[in-house]
């Protein structure tokens, strides 16, 4: 999804470190949403915090510098200790995506102020502020495609009938992975994010455009 050549050094480190922000509260939230339902796997595993170190997956981070897509470490969850598994894991699922979107709105709220900031250091924060508005959002969307293993299939299987579900849940995580990995690279994948990824960013630009243009 986003590729690290012919990028300056700045550009390299503020889209790496808006990447780890992006994996890290997403795995958090992931974690935090399936303590409070019951589980507390993610807590027992270290996963309850902000530190990305806890979930960035070293080998997700050179395929994402390599190809231009990548993964975090996938928090772990027991459904066996949530009082309803289906429902719940579906809210887990989305806490995800659902906390790029939110950070996504954040870095773009935040992004106006940072012409205030001068010299180098308002230019260091303005990339990443741009970086991390673009990565959100296509991390949101993209988490929420209905294939294994991303969160989107738990999320739009919880209104299959149980025995459908189960079937859904049972199914090779890594089938999944190949065919998100021949949509990548025949560029399908792009075809079918790229304008829903255009579609929320301007979304999200009319609405902060519209919240200053009340103070002004």
């Amino acid at each position: 999804m986003f590729r690290f050549s012919d990028m300056s050094p700045i550009e390299m480190i503020t889209r790496l470190l808006a990447l780890m922000v992006c994996f890290t509260v997403h795995e958090y939230c992931h974690g935090l949403s399936a303590y409070l339902l019951g589980d507390s796997t993610a807590k027992r595993d270290g996963r309850l915090s902000l530190n990305p170190v806890k979930h960035v997956d070293p080998i997700g981070l050179v395929m994402l510098m390599l190809v231009g897509f990548g993964w975090a470490k996938p928090v772990m969850v027991d459904p066996r200790r949530l009082k309803n598994p289906k429902g719940d894991m579906a809210i887990i699922s989305f806490c995800g995506p659902a906390s790029n979107f939110l950070l996504g709105f954040i870095f773009i709220m935040i992004y106006p102020l940072s012409n205030y900031v001068p010299g180098i250091l308002g230019d260091f924060l303005t990339a990443f502020l741009v970086q991390g508005f673009q990565m959100n959002i296509a991390l949101g969307i993209f988490n929420m495609l209905p294939i294994p293993p991303l969160d989107g299939l738990k999320v739009f299987s919880a209104i299959l009938p149980d025995d459908l579900y189960a079937k859904v849940m049972n199914f090779n995580s890594r089938a999944g992975t190949y065919l998100f990995l021949i949509l990548a690279l025949t560029g399908i994948l792009g075809r079918i994010l790229s304008p829903l990824i255009s579609a929320v960013a301007n979304a999200y630009m009319f609405a902060v455009s519209n919240i200053y243009g009340l103070f002004l």
